[in-house]
């Protein structure tokens, strides 16, 4: 006899299917975004591009989060919006736009992407997910892939070496930004996670408004539109389906989903802007890459379905025996 799948068990899958869908729309936003900086950054300073950004996706999200009427976060949830939206939103943002400048946007997304090994493991340590000893080897294969990376640009100048360093301080505060951020997504929704972040990330930006005024005076419109462009799409959609995914799986695991990145970064790259990174830049970011397949390769003991977080585990509504 045919068993059929319980709803219960379908509606798991389901949910699975649109967090992929999540990931993937905030991995192909995000490498854009990558293209878009290096194209904005001629007319635009970092902190300038960083709060122009900010504003177009705190206008759009906060439009949003009126029109769907989701209110305030509980309490609980500040902390993590407050430490994710000066790391990830306000931090990051700068210093990458600022490593941009120095580097092509194929090597600061390969230099970007060990973010998602130091997730994880800032994700064991602070989240208590678990710290399998294939993620340390991955993390030092990566870190030696960034070096790599670093030499590689080293004959280019010191601003090149200053670039790769820039976007090693992006990924950790990329990395600080996620682990703040998951438990803020048990106490709020992911769109209010990610507005009230946004907004916490523009007001520390603040200090740039007058560069932001003064270049965009002078700046031609298509690196305008490149600002508002990244404000809409890989900050207001991407980092909402970001947390939208996150809260429905670890942070590590999540991480993951960002190695496609520099590829599709490189691909956008040469498309659009014409650049390639030199071989051996190229091969200290597959050296990234293989750090990652390292560390996420499973083991014999580890099951698909394990690492589910627990914030998504509901009470058993089962009646006691004698009820």
């Amino acid at each position: 006899m045919t068993t059929l799948p319980s709803p219960a068990a379908a509606r798991p899958a389901a949910r699975d299917w649109r967090a992929t869908a999540a990931a993937s729309t905030t991995v192909v936003l995000w490498a854009s975004a990558f293209v878009s900086i290096r194209s904005a950054g001629d007319a635009y300073s970092p902190g300038a591009l960083a709060l122009g950004r900010l504003l177009a996706g705190s206008l759009a999200l906060g439009t949003l989060l009126l029109v769907r009427r989701e209110g305030l976060p509980s309490r609980a949830a500040w902390p993590g919006i407050v430490w994710s939206g000066l790391l990830w939103f306000g931090l990051y943002m700068v210093v990458l736009n600022w490593g941009e400048q120095q580097v092509d946007a194929g090597t600061a997304a390969m230099v970007v992407n060990i973010g998602p090994l130091l997730i994880a493991l800032l994700g064991a340590r602070l989240l208590g997910e678990g710290l399998p000893r294939r993620l340390v080897l991955g993390m030092a294969v990566s870190f030696a892939g960034a070096a790599v990376v670093g030499l590689s640009m080293s004959g280019h100048g010191g601003s090149s070496v200053l670039g790769v360093l820039l976007c090693l301080l992006a990924a950790v505060a990329y990395a600080g930004g996620v682990v703040g951020q998951k438990p803020a997504l048990r106490h709020g929704s992911a769109l209010q996670i990610t507005t009230f972040g946004c907004l916490a990330g523009t007001v520390a930006c603040l200090p740039f408004s007058g560069a932001l005024v003064s270049d965009a005076a002078d700046a031609p419109l298509s690196a305008t539109l490149n600002m508002v462009y990244l404000g809409l799409f890989p900050t207001a959609l991407a980092f909402t389906t970001w947390a939208y995914a996150l809260a429905r799986t670890t942070a590590g695991r999540m991480g993951a989903t960002t190695y496609a990145v520099p590829a599709l970064v490189v691909l956008m790259s040469w498309l659009l802007l014409d650049e390639v990174p030199a071989p051996l830049t190229v091969g200290g970011g597959l050296l990234c890459l293989a750090g990652v397949a390292v560390s996420r390769k499973r083991t014999g003991a580890e099951q698909p379905g394990e690492a589910r977080p627990a914030a998504h585990h509901r009470p058993s509504r089962r009646r006691t025996a004698g009820s």
